[in-house]
């Protein structure tokens, strides 16, 4: 790898890193920037999700106080969420890139516009806060378990956009903390691309330099967002996302 490509691999990491654990989204800051490299677009995408992993670990080491009280809501969506990674995971090795990326704006769009409208929707459908510690059972569970599994495997195959679509659902389930939410969040991109990025390594799929040079720099931008991300207010982290989640839908529709 070429010295002035890898200066723009590691800051893209660090940029993405920082995003993801603010907000999610980082993976538009990263995937383009090793397309521009010269990367087959497959093989930056695998080892996007791969470099991305020591980031979310980093961002929700930097939340950890915020995962307190939520083991059990974690264990209900940790199995989902590996699976629905093995899914996507195995799509992207088999589905042609194209058809699935025509639908990545509009997924975007929906998950701004959830997140930008999830208070009133909440009040709208009578969610309860949950609290730390709450049992978790009944339709709305059920719900949450199978959203999270088609966001993995949305996360699995590409991956821009999961941290909002994570986000949007926690808070219309009701956890009402930013931070817890960005905590969980980080928990469990963690889990979808460690496993993807396991699959995309036993299939060759890894280009390892990248992969070592974007995962430190997402470490080192993931820790620094944890703790960026608790110092924002409640309002103006959840305005942080919504803009996010805008400039990306915005990104993508011009990149179609």
């Amino acid at each position: 790898m070429l010295a002035t490509d890898s200066i723009a691999v590691f800051a893209a990491g660090v940029g993405a890193g920082l995003i993801n654990a603010v907000a999610g989204g980082g993976t538009l800051l990263s995937f383009p920037v090793l397309v521009w490299a010269g990367r087959d677009p497959i093989v930056a995408n695998a080892t996007n999700a791969l470099a991305l992993w020591p980031g979310s670990i980093a961002g929700a080491l930097g939340l950890r106080r915020e995962l307190v009280g939520h083991k059990s809501l974690l264990a209900l969506l940790l199995p989902p969420a590996l699976v629905g990674a093995v899914v996507g995971g195995w799509l992207l090795l088999r589905t042609p890139t194209r058809t699935f990326s025509a639908l990545v704006p509009y997924l975007v769009a929906a998950a701004t516009l959830l997140m930008a409208l999830q208070r009133p929707l909440r009040r709208l459908g009578g969610a309860p806060d949950r609290e730390e510690g709450a049992a978790h059972r009944g339709a709305s569970a059920v719900g949450l378990i199978l959203g999270q599994l088609v966001v993995s495997i949305y996360g699995g195959y590409f991956g821009a956009g999961m941290g909002i679509l994570m986000l949007a659902a926690l808070g219309l389930y009701g956890v009402r903390s930013i931070h817890e939410r960005n905590a969980l969040k980080n928990v469990l991109a963690a889990a979808t691309n460690g496993l993807a990025g396991a699959y995309f390594a036993a299939s060759g799929a890894i280009a390892w330099g990248d992969a070592l040079v974007l995962g430190a720099g997402a470490a080192l931008g993931g820790y620094a967002g944890g703790a960026l991300g608790r110092r924002l207010g409640r309002k103006a982290a959840e305005g942080v996302v919504v803009a996010i989640g805008a400039t990306m839908t915005v990104v993508l529709f011009l990149r179609r």
